[in-house]
């Protein structure tokens, strides 16, 4: 895992290009490169987190052999030895993936990307033709963000802390602010919380020569997986299943690092310590990490000891206490540059801190698997539509000023499928449940300098599962049917699993308890800082009154406003 950062045109300089390495550097703190073009008055710059062929020889940004083409990578393409089984081995001198990302442009051109397995963004310099190629992997399990400053210099990076060392201003974006606290919605397009800093979007790629831009999409899940539903016998999917699973897994543990797992009690870290053991055996010790908060109805742990009592695997188990929360929030907000998920990403940070101290810098987790299998309550008809486990709308447009709720972006899903069900998993997949978790995962990993990989984010299972009719799914109130049954076959009665929980922290309980005068300074921040202009100071604190007598069943509005009263360089917007 690594950072990435670019120059193209106008006013494109290596001063600048250092300044955006810097403000990645928790990305990649084993080592950094630069090479600028004066040319082609374009640069690459690159951190690097080093996790195959540790040398030199991985150093970035790296050449083809005759030196025309430049690259800058940032993950894994995990089937990258197989990849280079088909290419001259004349083309490499490393035993990185990185070599072999760019041999394969090499050699297929953009198609290239259509047989990379992994999660990947990465930036191709042409210096002959001065052309730059961009692409983001099917999913958006690794960041690229760009902007155009008004010289036209194409700024391109990992992190939106790195436009802004280069020049871009630092200014909240109202409108998707007002999206964000108006609908819930986020990361669901290329517009961010910062004017002018675009996301591209999963599964797409650009060019740019000569200041013009070209992006198109070369992978849409739900083409890919087709509107017909699988007709074959459930045996057999499910063995096809099972085997993508374990293929899944084994390429994820392709490191010359430790590799450790992610562990709740649920049925999907269940499976994935499963598929460990399928893979490397019962004799497996790999570290395992989770996270805990203290309290029964929440915590897991006892779970997850339970799964791992016959086994060999140490376990960590990484205990957040109130106590701890401001100073982590702030910390973690920093690393997140725009709005994040709360308690159970500073959890998650907690997590990956301990894993680095142990000398685990690449964790497994088992992200993916409710949006394959119709894991969530709303997929059966039940809660709300945004937020597991609540009944009530999850945002407070109520508790807008006037005039700002209207400058919310609409937003309508495309709904290629026939049936419901499955536009809700392209819905949650592609536009507002994993491409938020992942943005969350990616920074909190990211923030302690660890790579986080994702074996169920495989596009051949989503495809597959996709494709399964709906009694496969749900069944009896029940979701994720036929992933039970395989999940028995993987490891039959010797892994157990804890009853279905819909929130993973004590949030509500938190922030009206432990960490209620925290939350209400927030609150107060955010009223004087841009908030002064968004939010109904009346309605903002009779909405948190009525929360603190427990009259909510979630507290998603209040860390809205916790994340607003976080938000940085706050004075830039105008009273």
């Amino acid at each position: 895992m690594c950072g990435i950062a670019g120059m193209f045109g106008g006013g494109a300089g290596p001063a600048a290009l250092r300044a955006m390495a810097a403000a990645q550097r928790h990305r990649g703190p084993d080592d950094e490169g630069l090479v600028f073009d004066p040319s082609g008055n374009a640069g690459l710059a690159h951190t690097r987190l080093s996790i195959l062929d540790l040398g030199p020889a991985g150093r970035q940004p790296m050449a083809c052999p005759e030196g025309r083409f430049l690259i800058a990578f940032n993950g894994e393409v995990y089937n990258y030895r197989e990849l280079r089984a088909a290419l001259p081995e004349s083309l490499f001198v490393t035993g990185t993936d990185t070599e072999v990302v760019l041999a394969a442009y090499l050699r297929w051109g953009e198609a290239c990307l259509d047989r990379f397995v992994g999660m990947f963004a990465f930036a191709i310099w042409d210096r002959r033709e001065r052309r730059l190629f961009a692409a983001r992997d099917r999913f958006g399990v690794k960041p690229l963000y760009t902007a155009t400053l008004q010289d036209g210099t194409l700024l391109l990076a990992s992190e939106i802390k790195a436009l802004h060392a280069a020049g871009l201003a630092q200014e909240p974006d109202e409108t998707a602010w007002a999206t964000w606290l108006a609908r819930g919605w986020c990361d669901h397009s290329a517009r961010t919380f910062w004017a002018g800093a675009s996301a591209l979007a999963p599964g797409s790629c650009f060019t740019w020569q000569e200041g013009r831009i070209t992006t198109r999409v070369w992978y849409d899940l739900a083409t890919r997986a087709g509107m017909e539903f699988d007709a074959r016998g459930e045996n057999e999917v499910a063995d096809e299943y099972a085997a993508l699973l374990a293929e899944s897994v084994r390429l994820r543990f392709r490191s010359d690092v430790p590799v450790g797992i992610n562990l709740s009690g649920g049925l999907d870290s269940s499976t994935l310590l499963a598929l460990v053991h399928r893979v490397q055996g019962e004799e497996s010790a790999v570290r395992a990490f989770t996270f805990a908060c203290g309290d029964p109805v929440y915590d897991e742990s006892p779970w997850v000891e339970r799964m791992l009592a016959s086994t060999r695997h140490p376990a960590t188990v990484c205990l957040l206490e109130p106590d701890e929360v401001p100073a982590l929030a702030a910390s973690v907000q920093e690393a997140q540059d725009e709005p994040f998920g709360g308690l159970p990403t500073l959890a998650y940070a907690c997590l990956f801190e301990r894993a680095r101290e142990q000398g685990v810098p690449v964790l497994l987790d088992g992200q993916g698997m409710d949006e394959q299998w119709a894991g969530y309550d709303y997929y059966r008809g039940e809660g709300s539509a945004l937020v597991q486990g609540t009944q009530e709308s999850p945002v407070r447009p109520g508790c807008l000023a006037p005039g700002f709720a209207a400058r919310a972006a609409p937003f309508e899903p495309p709904r290629p499928f026939p049936d419901r069900l499955r536009n809700l998993q392209l819905r949650d997949a592609r536009f507002l449940k994993l491409p938020r978790a992942l943005r969350f995962n990616d920074r909190a990993s990211m923030r302690s300098s660890c790579e986080l990989r994702e074996p169920f984010l495989d596009h051949r299972l989503f495809e597959l599962a996709l494709r399964q009719p709906p009694e496969r799914k749900i069944s009896g109130g029940t979701g994720k049917v036929l992933l039970r049954r395989i999940a028995a076959r993987l490891a039959p009665g010797s892994i157990v699993e804890a009853p279905k929980r819909p929130l993973q922290t004590p949030q509500r309980e938190w922030l009206r308890g432990p960490l209620r005068d925290w939350t209400q300074a927030c609150i107060e921040m955010a009223l004087h800082g841009p908030g002064r202009a968004w939010l109904d100071r009346r309605a903002v604190f009779s909405a948190w009154e009525a929360f603190q007598r427990g009259e909510s069943d979630n507290s998603f509005f209040v860390w809205q406003w916790v994340s607003l009263g976080m938000l940085r360089c706050r004075e830039s917007v105008p009273a």
